[in-house]
Order: structure tokens, then C-alpha cells, then sequence
């Protein structure tokens, strides 16, 4: 006898992760990989973050602070929050969990944009609910009209990824403050910033100005994952309204988050070279990448995250396994339904410059590009256009 699985479980398809760099390295036989695939912090975490580390480790024998005290004490001091307002995650993807946990039941609906992050749907599917996945606008921005013309009486949850992930477009706060106008009281709406550090658009709107406003509960994620460098860590936060994160409490795990992710996060938020460092070396590097892409007369779409989508000229899945056997880790986008698109993060200096070496290299193996055409007079701006699509 086999242990019986319900249908919504059985048919999940996992979360596909990215490739860890000695994985590959263990798989091909190479050494010296760079990792561009996973929007990592390229320069590491830090630096007071591992310092809070060190001086914590000599209480691993204890249990990790189950309230949080001390980080959500710093969180709510930042930001100007109350203190009741913030809730910690094992990494912002827990908070996620536990939202649909407390607030949806099986087959009630929950909303996100489509592409979008993938976890949103899996979550759903996990817990015997209907994830409704709205398309992306033809500019690739998030169809805030449409998503709020599927709202039903089913709807319990909204998720909206700001910027959105894969495609670093991010919503304007006029079309924000619209949209929640039109979203009844009943319905949790989700904005997740895990990349609003690396927005450089004024008029994005910032989650935290609209907890415990007039209309449905905004709940805000933040992770320490990207600008930080804490991925390895897995801690994250959550900001909603006292009450809010009442009911969220009543579903988490009692000691969600460990002792020295707390402690990093801690040190890390006092951080404030290393923040403005990372944002400094991504947006130099997003600009670097932006003019080698068009020299190679490739469309990419500008980003406001530490990563972008590149559209490629061969099935995105056959780069990828072509940039592999050349030490260098991309995102194939087949997963996410666009099929000739690859993302990338930006890197360090010499990570971005052997990318493009090797996505040139690789393109003239498969026969889509001519590497001899380098030094002709690259392709003006030539960004993925309204309406494109994977072909």
C-alpha cells in the first residue's frame, strides 16, 4: 500500500531553483563558475552582518527569540512602524505561506499577475485553493484593470510583486491607489518589495504608506535576501496592520527564524555603506549589461530590479545549457512561460564581462549570431517593444 495523495497535491509542478554554482561545477567538471541566475547580492553579505554573527554564535544552544524582539524593534524604528505591525519570516516566501494560511480556505480564489513569482501559485495550489493568474499587459507591466475586474466573491488574496519578478517593471502610485479603490475591503492585497531597494523611479509607490488606510488591508513583504546578501539565511519581514499580523501569528511556527538570522538582519540594517554599495554596483552594472546587449543587436527590457530579461534568438533552455558548459548560470524563463527569454542579475565587473563573452560565444555555437560582426556600430536602444512577445 502507497500512501494516497490529494489531486491539488499531486498536481503540483516543484518550484524549479536555480543551479547551485558547485552543483554545475560537480556536474561539467569546471571550476571558477559565476552564478548570474538567482538575483543574488554579487558582493556577498554585509560585512556588520557577518560581525553580528560571530558575536551570536556562542548562544546556538539556546532557542532563537520567538517574538523577534530586538530585529522587529529595529524594523519598526526604520521605518516608522508600529511594533505590532511587524512579522519576521523565514525568508519574506514563509509570509507568503502563512498569509494564504490565514486567510484563504480550499477553493477560494487568489490573484497574481502572470508572469509573476512562481511560489504565489504554488502556495495556493498547497493549500486546495484556485490560483487565478491574470496576464501581463502587452508593455509587460502588471494589468491592474483586469485583475481587479476578476475579483469575485470568491477572492481572498492579491498578490502584486513590486518591481514584478521576471520582468523589473514596477507600478506607478496613481495606478496603485486606483486599483485599491476598486478592491473590496474583504480582500488582502500583497505588495511584494523583495527589489524595491534598486527602484530608481520616484513614482513607485512604497507598500509601507498604505498600512491602516482607508480600503482592503495591504500587507508589505521585504526580505534581507537581495540588497543584504543574507539569501543563505532565509529571513524576511512583513508589515500590515497590528490585527493583521495577529492572525498571522496564530498560523506561523513558534520559532520561525533563528538566532543568527535575527542577528544578521539586525547588524545589517546599521549597514548603511554596504546597502548604497550594492545599489551603486547593480544599477552600474544593469547599465553596462544594457549597452553590450544592444551592441549584440539583442532587445532587453530596462529593469528596476538587480536583475532584467534578455530576448534571445534560439529556445532559451538550449542557452542556458550552452552557458552552462561555459561556467556561467542564467535563468532560462521557460518556466515561466517565455520560452526565448533568459534573466540575468547584474554581477561584479568581471561576472558581467564574462557573461557577455560567453553569451556571445554561445550564440555563434548554436548559429545565431556572428561573433566576427563584433566592433560594427551597435543597435540604437533596442529594447523588447509593446506587444512582444516570446516567438
Amino acid at each position: 500500500m502507497k500512501p494516497s495523495v490529494s489531486d491539488h497535491i499531486a498536481r503540483i509542478v516543484p518550484y524549479p531553483a536555480g543551479k547551485p554554482i558547485e552543483e554545475l561545477e560537480r556536474e561539467y567538471g569546471i571550476c571558477g563558475s559565476i552564478k548570474l541566475a538567482s538575483n543574488e547580492n554579487p558582493l556577498g553579505p554585509s560585512p556588520k552582518a557577518t560581525q553580528a554573527i560571530v558575536s551570536a554564535m556562542s548562544k546556538l544552544n539556546r532557542y532563537p527569540d520567538g517574538s523577534g524582539f530586538y530585529l522587529r524593534k529595529k524594523l519598526a524604528e526604520k521605518h516608522g512602524l508600529p511594533f505590532e505591525s511587524i512579522l519576521l519570516g523565514n525568508g519574506s516566501n514563509e509570509i507568503i505561506e502563512l498569509v494564504i494560511r490565514a486567510f484563504m480556505a480550499p477553493g477560494d480564489e487568489v490573484m497574481m499577475p502572470s508572469p509573476s513569482f512562481l511560489l504565489y501559485q504554488l502556495v495556493v495550489q498547497w493549500m486546495g485553493g484556485r490560483p487565478v493568474a491574470i496576464p501581463l499587459r502587452e508593455d509587460l507591466g502588471i494589468d491592474l484593470d483586469k485583475m481587479a475586474q476578476a475579483v469575485s466573491a470568491k477572492t481572498k488574496v492579491i498578490f502584486l510583486t513590486n518591481p514584478n519578478n521576471p520582468t523589473g517593471k514596477v507600478i506607478a502610485r496613481a495606478d496603485f491607489e486606483a486599483f485599491l479603490q476598486k478592491i473590496p475591503q474583504s480582500v488582502a492585497v500583497v505588495l511584494d518589495e523583495a527589489y524595491i531597494e534598486f527602484s530608481t523611479n520616484p513614482d513607485t509607490p512604497r507598500g509601507f504608506d498604505y498600512i491602516g488606510a482607508k480600503g482592503p488591508t495591504v500587507i508589505v513583504l521585504r526580505t534581507f535576501s537581495k540588497a543584504y546578501g543574507l539569501a543563505g539565511l532565509r529571513i524576511g519581514f512583513g508589515a500590515m496592520d497590528p490585527e493583521v499580523a495577529g492572525f498571522l501569528n496564530r498560523v506561523r511556527q513558534p520559532f520561525n527564524t533563528n538566532s543568527l538570522a535575527q542577528a544578521a538582519a539586525v547588524g545589517a540594517l546599521d549597514d548603511d555603506e554596504f546597502l548604497s554599495l550594492t545599489q551603486q554596483t547593480t544599477w552600474n552594472g544593469l547599465e553596462f549589461l544594457y549597452k553590450e546587449i544592444e551592441k549584440m543587436g539583442l532587445a532587453y527590457v530596462p529593469s528596476e530590479a538587480n536583475f532584467f530579461l534578455i530576448e534571445v534568438p534560439c529556445q532559451a533552455r538550449e542557452l542556458f545549457e550552452a552557458m552552462l558548459r561555459r561556467g556561467v548560470i542564467i535563468r532560462s524563463m521557460a518556466s515561466y512561460g517565455m520560452e526565448r527569454f533568459i534573466r540575468i542579475s547584474a554581477g561584479l565587473p568581471e561576472e558581467n564581462m564574462r557573461f557577455i563573452e560567453a553569451l556571445r560565444q554561445a550564440l555563434a555555437q548554436i548559429g545565431q549570431i556572428d561573433s566576427s560582426r563584433e566592433g560594427e556600430p551597435p543597435v540604437p536602444g533596442r529594447r523588447v517593444p509593446s506587444g512582444a512577445k516570446s516567438r
